[in-house]
């Protein structure tokens, strides 16, 4: 059997041992049997059934070589709930976090359902990924028992009250702009928070 795993992370967390582990345990493992015993089908299904592979694809060659080639799934969200942990990916479906798997991502907390995960933080932390300021800015995103958002950044002392999501992307304009023109000349620990609820206004409170 030749293997191929597709990563699509910086790091891969899939190996030929975990697919040959995968395939033992369904008693699909190719290796040994005769060609004619060997189903790709049944090979890929069970690849699939498994949430840290997107997909599968198999195939048999003359010299009676299995081919199976793998593709991860990309995280692209941290979440942390009660006691649950996992991963949003590309595609707004949950995976298991992989052991020893450390991947740069913004961590959400706080109440969070599944429906709200896989709709509300999925699109945010897609925003988040496609924009290279806020991506390396946003650290942690927690979500209130009402529903309001606050961010923790990388940089600078101080936390953010986003308000509710539908609103995000106007008040990190607007939060951007008071970076540009407030914040890099008054110092980026000046405030310990920073308020953009209200419309069109920015509220902060100093440091003690």
């Amino acid at each position: 059997m030749d293997i191929e795993v597709v990563k699509s992370a910086e790091e891969s967390y899939l190996n030929d041992s975990l697919v040959e582990s995968l395939l033992k345990k369904t008693k699909l493992y190719p290796v040994g049997k005769k060609i004619s015993e060997i189903s790709m089908d049944s090979i890929e299904t069970a690849l699939e059934s498994n949430k840290l592979i997107k997909t599968a694809e198999s195939y048999k060659t003359i010299d009676g070589t299995v081919k199976v080639k793998v593709f991860q799934r990309t995280p692209i969200l941290r979440v942390m709930t009660g006691n649950e942990t996992y991963f949003i990916d590309s595609e707004g479906e949950k995976m298991p976090v992989p052991s020893d798997f450390t991947a740069y991502l913004p961590l959400a907390t706080g109440r969070i359902s599944d429906a709200y995960a896989k709709d509300q933080l999925y699109n945010f932390a897609l925003f988040l990924q496609k924009d290279k300021f806020w991506n390396s800015q946003i650290e942690q995103i927690n979500i209130e028992a009402n529903l309001d958002v606050e961010l923790i950044p990388r940089v600078g002392n101080h936390r953010i009250i986003l308000g509710k999501m539908e609103d995000y992307k106007e008040n990190l304009n607007k939060l951007k702009l008071f970076y540009n023109k407030g914040l890099n000349k008054m110092g980026w620990n000046r405030y310990s928070i920073i308020n953009l609820k209200y419309k069109n206004q920015v509220v902060c409170t100093k440091q003690e």
